[in-house]
């Protein structure tokens, strides 16, 4: 004989699967020293860069490394990325000493093949609810490449700022999520970032750092360029190179060209 049982639905709560945007810090270093050295570089002046992010560590970069094997605080990593702003959530890639560590500090162990399949998944419909940006560092090179970000996210629907006053030194302006446009002067020592693009309408002399949160097609732009640093998704150039020429004190673009040999920044002079 069947019982037939009548289903309730509980008043108090209701679970339901969610899409969750999460930071992945691509971890090339076990020295935490190092590592807080180029987090205060890269992100030492934008305190509020990171807004309590949740984030994944992944080792994976680790284990093709001689550093497959060392040991790696957790608890003091954990502590130096909330510093940022970062909120520490899962870890990833680590070979079986680590990802115990990882665990036994709080955080939740997660299958590659879960993230990866969600990432092919994003990639082939061009749009996704989860988002999985990357943080890596990076070794120095010619134009000061300290760290790369990569993100996989839909662009912000914000509309531009603007700014329509000189900027003078030690003055700094973030637009985060949109485009910025500064319509007077950028004096040495002031600082224009964007997560989009950047456009100054009037000689740019300080810093302009463009897709600040990884936007690789992000691209600056300026009336007069006499920057003392040019950043596109954290590849920098910097006064140590003087400009060339053909763009100093002229309209010119600034953009991000990527390949397997490595990303450099491309200077085009803007024809009137």
């Amino acid at each position: 004989m069947t019982v037939a049982t009548t289903a309730t639905t509980p008043l108090s709560f209701e679970i339901k699967s969610a899409n969750l945007a999460l930071v992945a810090l691509m971890l090339k270093s076990t020295d935490l020293a190092l590592l807080g050295s180029e987090f205060k570089l890269r992100f030492g002046d934008i305190p509020d860069f990171f807004d309590q992010d949740a984030l994944v560590i992944d080792l994976t970069p680790l284990q093709s490394s001689d550093t497959a094997v060392s040991p790696i605080d957790i608890t003091a990593l954990i502590a130096l990325l909330r510093q940022y702003r970062l909120q520490p959530m899962s870890i990833r890639g680590g070979n079986e000493s680590q990802m115990a560590a990882g665990q036994a500090a709080g955080l939740i162990a997660v299958p590659d093949a879960y993230l990866n399949a969600n990432a092919a998944k994003n990639k082939a419909a061009k749009k996704s609810d989860v988002t999985v940006k990357e943080i890596q560092t990076a070794t120095p090179v010619s134009t000061k490449e300290s760290h790369t970000l990569a993100v996989n996210s839909a662009d912000s629907q914000l509309s531009a700022m603007i700014i329509d006053k000189p900027l003078r030194s030690g003055q700094q302006v973030y637009a985060r999520g949109r485009d910025l446009v500064v319509m007077a002067m950028v004096n040495a020592g002031a600082e224009v970032i964007a997560d989009g693009h950047i456009h100054v309408y009037a000689p740019l002399r300080g810093k302009a750092m463009a897709g600040a949160r990884g936007n690789t097609d992000a691209r600056i732009f300026a009336l007069s360029m006499e920057a003392e640093l040019l950043s596109i998704a954290g590849v920098y150039r910097t006064s140590e190179h003087k400009l060339p020429t053909n763009v100093f004190g002229k309209p010119t673009q600034i953009r991000l060209m990527t390949s397997a040999n490595g990303d450099k920044l491309i200077l085009d002079p803007l024809s009137s």
